[in-house]
């Protein structure tokens, strides 16, 4: 089998190379306008207009990242949803498909939204070749309906239908999953959102939300592995990976929330840039202001869910986990390092052996991309290169827990299509000075000696052996 250190071994990492404005005063009909609002923090001139589309109960409808919400039916006062729990082929990137398990076609399934006291009826039917069961997370309901298979209900079994009914009586951001074989069931992409509006509607303009999970999807391989237990090769949004999670988009002014929830086997320290966003809601639905916390990162830890809230300033804004392994794609765990290490007399032994191999990670690993960009480093059919993404300025150099906030001044309300790179207005983006290493004169320590300035470097000599137009052949 092949496996990530081995993979990425004998593609040159391991051992020798790599593998706002102010918020509204009045929001339809709630005037905030004496009420400090933190998380308001910077303002922006162009607050956008009062008509955000609303449905008919008076929420905005939340939109969820490369997903969908399930539409639902009115019956004799119930609102009736219907999943199916069944196979399906998703898939993650341009390049990496896999057979995962999902509800109604999709992993995450659709969201799931109603309004507080609602009363639902949602059907379950299992489609797949084992049993299951739905376990409702955070929802207040009758024990018979928390869905813990053999303890609340006999198992769903394969062909059978099963309904859940109770009436909402929260509001918040919630989740559903199986609560049945769950290690492999949540591993393969069993999971989606339950949201729950409050009765009476909140100053939000944008709404969106998605789930974190994280995926062991072997090198050449077609399914997820559920064995892992930390190892794994993709962490996602809503199981995609950057580049192909969809950028949030906003109007400069509005007022932007954002809902996570975790199922993944890791917590997750989510950043974003341009903003002091607030922490305004979690398990137990939004919070009241007082409890309301400034940040800039927010830990979502397993199981969990998070809103933050904040209003939107102009500009493309990373939105990402701060941990770095989990902003790649397929990757090593515990391969050798190769910084530092002169590569130069095994190159060419190693590629009479492994046609295709090229050295690389002596100085970094930035020229990663670079080179899969380029085609000169292939690896396995059905793997997504380690790093990905391009920018109107170069590489990103991202994947894995990585997308955009993207506001703009002249953005029509409800518009949610990608408006494409920003423009930065002159004189507000960084600019090079020089291209000479020793430029200035800045204050250094030098524990072990000076540095010598580049142009007193002896120049290395000639290295045989390290054509890499030659690479992939």
């Amino acid at each position: 089998m092949v496996t990530r250190r081995n993979l990425i071994q004998a593609m040159g990492l391991g051992g020798a190379g790599l593998l706002t404005g102010a918020a509204r005063a009045q929001h339809e009909g709630h005037d905030v306008s004496g009420t400090p609002m933190p998380g308001m923090r910077p303002t922006h001139p162009s607050a956008p207009p009062s008509d955000v589309k609303r449905h008919a109960q008076g929420y905005v409808p939340v939109r969820t990242l490369n997903g969908w919400t399930l539409p639902h039916t009115m019956k004799n006062g119930v609102k009736e949803f219907h999943l199916v729990a069944e196979e399906v082929e998703h898939e993650f990137a341009p390049g990496s498909k896999a057979k995962c398990w999902g509800y109604n076609g999709t992993t995450p399934g659709p969201t799931i939204e109603a309004v507080e006291g609602d009363r639902v009826r949602i059907y379950v039917t299992n489609r797949l070749r084992e049993h299951t069961t739905i376990h409702w997370h955070g929802i207040l309901l009758p024990s018979g309906m928390d869905g813990v298979g053999g303890l609340n209900q006999p198992h769903i079994k394969p062909g059978e239908t099963f309904v859940y009914e109770f009436t909402l009586r929260q509001h918040g951001t919630h989740m559903y999953h199986p609560h049945a074989d769950e290690m492999v069931q949540m591993a393969v992409g069993m999971m989606g959102l339950f949201v729950i509006h409050p009765k009476e509607p909140e100053p939000i303009d944008r709404d969106y939300c998605f789930l974190l999970h994280n995926w062991a999807l072997h090198p050449g391989t077609y399914r997820p592995d559920p064995s892992i237990m930390v190892d794994f090769d993709l962490w996602t949004f809503n199981s995609k990976v950057f580049p192909a999670i969809e950028p949030l988009v906003a109007r400069s002014g509005e007022r932007v929330r954002i809902r996570m929830g975790n199922l993944s086997m890791w917590n997750h320290p989510i950043h974003l840039h341009g903003v002091q966003f607030d922490v305004t809601g979690g398990d137990g639905g939004r919070w009241p202001q007082a409890r309301w916390r400034s940040e800039v990162t927010e830990i979502v830890a397993v199981g969990q869910m998070r809103d933050i809230e904040f209003v939107a300033v102009p500009g493309d804004w990373a939105f990402h986990c701060h941990m770095s392994h989990h902003t790649m794609n397929a990757m090593g765990h515990g391969v050798p390092n190769t910084i530092g290490v002169d590569q130069s007399g095994v190159e060419q032994t190693i590629r009479s052996m492994l046609p295709g191999y090229m050295a690389m990670g002596e100085a970094g690993m930035a020229e990663h991309q670079e080179h899969t960009d380029s085609g000169h480093m292939r690896g396995p059919e059905n793997t997504l290169p380690m790093m990905m993404g391009s920018g109107p300025h170069g590489n990103l150099e991202m994947g894995g827990m990585f997308t955009v906030v993207k506001v703009r001044d002249d953005l029509a309300v409800g518009d949610y299509r990608d408006p494409g790179w920003y423009r930065n207005p002159k004189g507000t983006q960084s600019w090079r000075v020089s291209a000479d290493a020793g430029f200035g004169n800045p204050v250094r320590r030098h524990p072990y000696g000076p540095i010598p300035r580049p142009t007193d470097a002896p120049s290395p000599a000639p290295t045989p052996g390290m054509d890499h137009s030659k690479h992939g052949g």
